[in-house]
């Protein structure tokens, strides 16, 4: 189920303007393969084949996977048409991944 809390989507675009999110999906697969990301975010508009893709490597390598609204991950940090992001280890990170699970 997406993600609905307008506090996650704000902290969200805290966390892109302190530089702790990984955009676009070959950074965002590498984040997850080091080991870097402590959660990653997917738009619920995303293709089958990119959700499968992200779902086998973040399930491959124990970090989170989280979808969010249709178009929401990308207007909530400034650029549009975003489909994943990956979520740094560290406050921001644990902070966001508190809210996500609450919904």
């Amino acid at each position: 189920m997406p993600i609905e809390r307008d506090a996650f989507y704000s902290m969200l675009g805290i966390a892109m303007r302190a530089g702790a999110l990984t955009l676009g999906e070959s950074g965002v697969r590498d984040a997850i393969a080091s080991g870097a990301a402590r959660l990653v975010l997917l738009d619920e508009g995303a293709s089958d084949n990119t959700k499968k893709r992200f779902r086998d490597s973040c399930a491959f390598y124990g970090v989170t996977l989280f979808e969010t609204r249709r178009d929401r991950l990308g207007l909530s940090i400034g650029k549009p048409g975003r489909m994943s992001a990956a979520v740094a280890k560290g406050t921001l990170g644990e902070k966001l991944f508190s809210l996500a699970q609450q919904g």
